[in-house]
């Protein structure tokens, strides 16, 4: 068979060629695939370029970027132009590759001994359209797509001066087919806000970013701290309060000595000013207020407190950050829905919900979650649901707690105190200390999975 071809080609090339009609179809074939390729090239790096980066490529004074952003900003016209383009150097290679091919295959298949005409345009035609398909496929459709996909700003300056060229040069056909397809849309019911680019979900984002973190273009702190920023305005007070429980306080009625001593041991920067309790708020007193006072005994407190700040105990984290900005207090009290204070929250509080937590000279805080063997971990009963979830890679049934310790008394159901051991999803807990009905610390041990 290959001798056959040898020989038959060499007749061709002894042979004088009185027409180049043929040749000349050929090669217009090899010519329209390499167009068709532009084309899908053009469009898939338009689809897949981000107007931003062109935005930044104009900047830069790259070559044939304002031609792109050009294009960009037209973006379904664009398209139009494309697919206008690869239709129509589809349509002209099926007419004119095919037989130019077939013209070829024949005379090796009359040496091989094919005589029929029938036969002989069957198998021709199946070789010249397999041929062609293939050449079609390969350089005009997949090697162009794929390398689109992979390079489009390249790709795209490269074909934002010819596109833009056939866009203006076809727009008068390609806005009688856009009038058309209108027309269509609107007959099948597709309004003029489905032609709108659909804006990316949350969730997609989250996706995109941890696709980027997985390659390189993020840090891991990076990642953490823009999924931070996600969940931040999901947050409400509540969640990130101070418990009334743990709050110290300055009590009007106890002696100057006992209150200096409480600041000196406890060396918070702002104390809540009460008459006997948390029930009786009078106003905040600051530190630094103090720096220059005259504090003797039966000092007057309230001479030096600012007024008190309150919210409520709903209110999203992201308008607490403006209440704060607003009223140059760093400290608020939280009430539930009946005005009883249940807690108080800080600034610090807030940012720490983003960058993670932040110790000043004189925190001394025990880490919430602590390994403690294998799968086992020691957590503190007012670290939040959240927070364990994330660290242990669990997930708890919805209940109405934020901490541990509530999430503990939701499933069993009770008062707990030291020793109980509760089933959990994923996990068994058992309380190692109890405090005023509460459990202080806990010691999780993860399940066996199932496979």
């Amino acid at each position: 068979m290959l001798g056959l071809l040898v020989s038959y080609l060499a007749e061709i090339f002894q042979k004088p060629m009185p027409d180049f009609s043929d040749l000349v179809k050929i090669l217009t074939a090899v010519v329209l695939v390499l167009v068709n390729g532009f084309f899908v090239a053009a469009e898939f790096a338009l689809v897949k370029i981000r107007i931003s980066r062109i935005e930044q490529m104009v900047l830069q004074g790259r070559l044939f970027a304002r031609t792109a952003k050009w294009l960009a900003q037209r973006l379904e016209h664009s398209l139009s132009a494309c697919q206008l383009g690869i239709t129509m150097a589809s349509l002209a290679l099926g007419a004119i590759g095919e037989p130019a091919v077939a013209h070829f295959v024949r005379p090796v298949l009359q040496r091989v001994g094919v005589e029929s005409d029938a036969l002989l345009h069957g198998i021709a035609f199946a070789i010249s359209f397999t041929l062609v398909t293939a050449l079609h496929l390969v350089i005009g459709e997949q090697a162009p797509k794929v390398f689109a996909i992979r390079n489009p700003e390249p790709m795209l300056l490269a074909c934002a001066l010819p596109l833009k060229i056939f866009y203006l040069l076809t727009y008068p056909l390609m806005f009688i087919l856009s009038v058309s397809t209108d027309s269509l849309l609107r007959m099948l019911g597709a309004d003029e806000k489905s032609k709108s680019a659909i804006p990316y979900t949350e969730e997609e984002i989250r996706a995109l970013l941890r696709e980027a973190h997985v390659h390189g273009n993020l840090t891991r702190s990076e990642h953490s701290l823009i999924n931070a920023v996600f969940e931040f305005d999901d947050l409400v007070c509540r969640r990130i309060m101070v418990a009334r429980k743990d709050i110290d306080f300055v009590d009007i009625n106890d002696d100057t000595d006992t209150v200096l001593a409480m600041i000196r041991r406890t060396k918070h920067t702002r104390y809540p000013v009460c008459d006997s309790s948390l029930d009786s708020i009078l106003g905040v007193l600051h530190v630094k207020d103090l720096a220059g006072s005259n504090v003797q005994p039966g000092f007057q407190w309230t001479s030096l407190m600012r007024p008190p700040k309150k919210v409520p105990e709903n209110m999203p984290i992201s308008k607490l950050l403006r209440h704060f900005q607003g009223t140059h207090q760093h400290m608020a009290f939280v009430v539930d829905e009946y005005g009883t204070i249940i807690g108080i929250v800080t600034l610090e509080n807030v940012l720490e919900e983003i960058i993670g937590e932040v110790a000043d000279e004189f925190d001394v805080e025990e880490p919430e979650i602590v390994p403690d063997g294998p799968e086992a971990y020691v957590v503190l009963g007012s670290t939040s649901v959240q927070a364990v979830e994330n660290r242990l890679g669990i997930k708890f049934e919805e209940a109405d707690v934020d901490t541990v310790a509530g999430l503990l008394v939701h499933y069993a159901e009770r008062l707990l105190v030291a020793g109980d051991i509760i089933e959990l999803p994923g996990a068994t807990a058992k309380v190692m200390a109890v405090s005023d009905d509460r459990a202080t610390k806990v010691r999780f041990t993860l399940s066996p999975t199932k496979d």
